[in-house]
């Protein structure tokens, strides 16, 4: 590239700006700018704070010499693809490893302000948004964002040192911590973790949302007072507790009230047909009925009045298992030679009323949902194998119910992303998955339980099957 000189009668031109590819070009050609290897340099922090799944696909965006890309793929098993649109970036040793190891590590000389057509789970971005024109980062970080699902940036802060080796600046957005958080936000990302290290910036984002992101915008559906006056209510009418007892090997079914709830129903009566007991919560009372399947216990937790449906009409030897926390009307609506109070713990409004009853009681640990208490409940009575259908925790085609239940279409919806599949959701059920993660891990060594469908928890056990 040279500069246009003073051409007699005309005005001086000015000097003419090499492409971002051709000065990147020219700065590879200098073994001086090949000295640092950012991603080498923080390759662990990467591991430390993503952890990556072993075999993972992770691009490697503006990979550079590609050390750092070569290092996640030799040192933490990840399938690796360098990506950079300078033709001579790559270290030599580097190159070798692109043939010894083609099912590790490739290349692919790709200009980042243009879409790319692979994905992979992770991304790693080390020292290359600060080399992004100002009016281009918005075009780049979206072409990143859609490329990964997850993605480890590390941002220089600071102007650079080695401009000079192309006689032009090579760090053309120098902002701060504050200001990248904030772009990405702009663009959808949840933080997942950063720091602030000054002249870097550090950030492990996705656009992603887990279930967790929507814990905290989750309301109690009943004030803490009235919970505590249901459950001295409850507990003056003298009706039995459940307390623990010995494992058993008997095989149970649970019926959630997911969509995928009525794609099983065949399946559903032949177990019935069969003697395995059938166990209801919330309005799979009524989807069961329905379809003449006689329940032989149901699970109440939720303390609001309108669930005084689900125990209506009465069956014959059903065994009506109430949270204390239940609408006494719910209670009193139930048979009571048939009906057994269980309390929601450990630690909790329930407990605050439990310390000053007489007699033993037995909390039941669990989630924010039914089925995240039915679970524990069910494993204190003894019952550790399970058969579940309806345990959806998503929609189908915007459905939450295989039948209408009109209290639950208030909530906001989002998406979730397990195993490349995205999920839509209330914010309840997101909440629920997360839950589950949590309650799956503590309960993994006490139950076996298979999970019908094709539905988010389903898909969760799957993911977490195939990590594991």
């Amino acid at each position: 590239m040279r500069a246009l000189g003073t051409v007699k009668g005309h005005a001086p031109s000015v000097l003419i700006q090499p492409t971002e590819k051709a000065k990147y070009e020219k700065a590879w050609s200098h073994p001086e700018y090949r000295v640092v290897s950012p991603g080498e340099n923080v390759a662990f922090v990467f591991r430390d704070v993503v952890r990556p799944v072993k075999g993972a696909d992770c691009i490697d965006f503006g990979c550079g010499t590609g050390r750092g890309g070569h290092a996640l793929a030799a040192l933490y098993g990840l399938n690796v693809t360098l990506v950079d649109f300078a033709s001579n970036c790559l270290d030599a040793d580097v190159r070798e490893a692109l043939d010894e190891f083609p099912d590790k590590l490739r290349f692919a000389q790709h200009d980042l302000t243009k879409p790319l057509d692979i994905k992979a789970r992770y991304g790693f971005c080390t020292d290359v948004m600060e080399h992004i024109p100002p009016d281009q980062v918005d075009t780049v970080l979206e072409n990143i964002l859609t490329a990964a699902k997850s993605v480890f940036f590390q941002i220089a802060c600071v102007e650079d040192k080695l401009g000079g080796l192309v006689g032009h600046p090579l760090h053309l957005t120098v902002k701060n911590h504050d200001w990248w958080k904030a772009k990405l936000e702009e663009h959808g990302c949840f933080i997942r973790w950063s720091k602030d290290c000054t002249s870097h910036a550090l950030f492990y984002v996705s656009r992603f949302a887990t279930p967790a992101d929507f814990l905290p915008h989750l309301r109690v559906n009943t004030p803490t007072e009235e919970r505590k006056a249901n459950v001295l209510a409850n507990m003056a009418l003298g009706l039995p507790e459940c307390v623990p007892h010995e494992t058993q090997s008997i095989e149970v079914m649970i019926l959630a009230g997911g969509p995928s709830l009525a794609d099983f129903e065949a399946d559903i009566r032949e177990k019935r047909a069969e003697g395995m007991p059938l166990i209801t919560v919330n309005g799979a009372y009524n989807w069961a009925l329905d379809r003449g399947l006689k329940p032989s216990a149901t699970i109440i937790a939720d303390p609001r009045e309108f669930n005084k449906r689900f125990v209506e009409p009465h069956v014959d030897g059903c065994k009506y298992l109430l949270g204390s926390v239940c609408h006494p009307e719910v209670v009193k609506a139930a048979p009571a030679d048939q009906t057994y109070l269980w309390h929601p713990g450990p630690n909790n409004d329930v407990a605050e009323v439990l310390k000053d009853l007489p007699g033993e009681h037995f909390p039941v640990n669990g989630g924010s949902t039914v089925m995240l208490r039915a679970l524990p409940l069910l494993r204190m009575l003894g019952f550790q194998k399970f058969h579940i259908y309806g345990w959806d925790s998503c929609l189908r085609d915007d459905e939450h119910h295989a039948y209408s239940q009109d209290e639950n279409t208030e909530n906001d919806l989002t998406e979730i992303t397990v195993g490349g599949r995205t999920f839509k959701c209330r914010l309840w059920m997101a909440a629920q998955a997360q839950e589950f993660i949590i309650i799956q891990k503590l309960i993994a060594d006490e139950v076996e339980m298979a999970v019908y469908g094709d539905g988010l928890i389903a898909e969760i056990i799957k993911a977490h099957a195939e990590e594991t």
